[in-house]
């Protein structure tokens, strides 16, 4: 079977979160080749048209979709997968709609509202200008923190994203002044202090496998920081928030039921959102011991040293073995 893995364009003067998906087409090919599989690579560009050409003359059975932008622009990435149903290509990974839905974050926490799973106040603005701002969800004694609508792998986040405010006036006064720093619209979301969880799921034969639950533990965070993954701790190997943010697999009794619930509420997630192949659901737990669901990333990182992969090698899933899983989970079988 010949698979095609289609990443998105990536110049030399991108920054390290963008460049990262070389890493991934990397680790997926050499696991689609020691699995048999014949391998070539596409890299998108916004020339939708263009691309579509070449797709036809490779004819490839498959595929494996990595595409995390289009221009440079996050809220573009399922333009990509509807292209690919466009022309009958299967592929990898969430649908297209699937795609859209979860990457448009105020979008996906309306889904979640709806669907009765928990999420965190927000306040911010839909395509077209439609105000979701409410004011009786903003009052004394909550904190925020803006995050990009769009954008992934933490970009523009850090300690002076989040604030405190009691109206929505102040909220979106906030949202305009960061929105360059965070590429574009973004929003504000209740900040729950606590713990840092998150998730990864496997389609499997008998429906998706939770991965186990990984924490992200904050170490030798003073008081006065916030306890966030923000950009250097993602992004940045010499600073401190990457050093000192490391994740923990283990759990003692005390936390059971815990896990039990985000389990539950990742494969919940799984379910409402339509998902396919593979997924992680990233979480913050309140001091009362509840979770609350951040986000939902139909196409995580699968660089050997991000959190799937980690979760992976914590459940004795090889990597090749994921991949194999993912692919089969896309209706093509060797």
């Amino acid at each position: 079977m010949k698979i095609a893995v289609v990443h998105n364009e990536v110049s030399a003067d991108d920054a390290p979160d963008a460049k990262d998906v070389i890493m991934q087409v990397e680790a997926v090919t050499t696991a689609l080749r020691s699995l048999g599989y014949r391998v070539a690579h596409l890299e998108c560009t916004l020339n939708l048209e263009d691309f579509a050409l070449k797709l036809n003359e490779l004819k490839p059975q498959l595929v494996f979709n990595l595409v995390e932008s289009l221009g440079g622009q996050g809220s573009l990435i399922h333009l990509f997968p509807f292209l690919l149903e466009g022309l009958a290509i299967p592929y990898t990974g969430s649908k297209a709609e699937a795609i859209r839905l979860t990457s448009n974050k105020i979008a996906a926490k309306q889904h979640m509202r709806e669907a009765g799973l928990p999420t965190p106040d927000w306040v911010g603005f839909l395509p077209g200008g439609k105000d979701e701002g409410r004011e009786n969800v903003v009052g004394r004694g909550r904190t925020w923190i803006i995050k990009s609508l769009w954008e992934h792998a933490s970009i523009g986040l850090d300690g002076n994203s989040i604030l405190e405010a009691d109206n929505v006036t102040t909220l979106v006064k906030e949202m305009d002044r960061r929105s360059s720093l965070l590429g574009g619209p973004c929003f504000a979301e209740e900040f729950i202090a606590g713990r840092e969880f998150n998730l990864s799921l496997l389609a499997g034969d008998r429906g998706p496998t939770v991965m186990p639950p990984a924490e992200i533990c904050f170490d030798g965070f003073e008081p006065d920081k916030p306890r966030i993954v923000d950009y250097r701790a993602k992004w940045d190997e010499d600073s401190f928030e990457y050093q000192n943010t490391p994740r923990r697999f283990d759990f003692d009794d005390n936390d059971g039921a815990l896990i039990e619930k985000l389990r539950e509420l990742a494969l919940h997630c799984w379910e409402v959102f339509g998902l396919k192949g593979y997924a992680r659901v990233d979480f913050r737990v309140d001091e009362a011991n509840k979770p609350w669901i951040l986000e939902v990333n139909a196409n995580p990182c699968l660089s050997p040293d991000a959190g799937f992969s980690a979760a992976l090698s914590q459940a004795g899933v090889s990597f090749k073995d994921a991949v194999q899983a993912i692919v089969t989970d896309a209706g093509c079988i060797r």
